[in-house]
């Protein structure tokens, strides 16, 4: 599919990525999404099924027991 920004002659193609969310002031990552991602721009589009999904996994969050480093731009 191409894509939908103005003047960006790039295609959707299927891929994976990391969506970021703060949540309760509290920020999220969920990694591995399904996502179709524009070979040229890097635009990034989730299907409505992904997002419910996204959105469940939000509300019902588990701790992980996983960390990463979180810097502050300054």
């Amino acid at each position: 599919m191409k894509c939908s920004i103005q003047g960006c002659p790039g295609q959707y193609e299927p891929d994976f990525v990391s969506h970021t969310v703060r949540v309760h002031g509290e920020l999220v990552v969920v990694d591995h999404v399904p996502a179709e991602v524009c070979d040229l721009c890097g635009d990034t589009l989730l299907t409505p099924d992904t997002v419910r999904h996204l959105e469940q996994l939000l509300k019902e969050r588990k701790p992980s027991g996983r960390t990463a480093p979180l810097y502050e731009y300054a």
